[in-house]
């Protein structure tokens, strides 16, 4: 018997849930307000700057992932591109995946 999943019943995945623990995000007007000043500060991706470009950053990210015990507040944040933004996520994702948590 299938459930949509596309996994059988022997295989099945349990269903995502946030951790208990996990950190609140920061939402609405005052995440904005932190964003706005992050780009003030740092208008340009660390990681392009690296490789001698000069993009801006157009994304908030997290450095240590809230996932992964990081703080939702500006000593946690850096601003990146989206290529680099996606690319770290995309990390993340897969650590979370290796550890069962996803």
């Amino acid at each position: 018997m299938r459930d949509g999943s596309n996994r059988c019943s022997k295989h099945q995945r349990e269903a995502w849930a946030k951790k208990p623990t996990a950190t609140k995000r920061t939402t609405g007007r005052k995440l904005q307000a932190m964003r706005a000043a992050l780009f003030r500060r740092q208008p340009l991706c660390p990681e392009c700057t690296k490789l001698g470009l000069v993009v801006l950053a157009t994304q908030r990210d997290h450095i240590v992932s809230l996932e992964e015990g990081g703080a939702d507040d500006d000593t946690n944040t850096q601003g990146l591109c989206q290529e680099h933004h996606d690319a770290k996520s995309l990390a993340e994702r897969l650590r979370a995946r290796r550890r069962g948590q996803l």
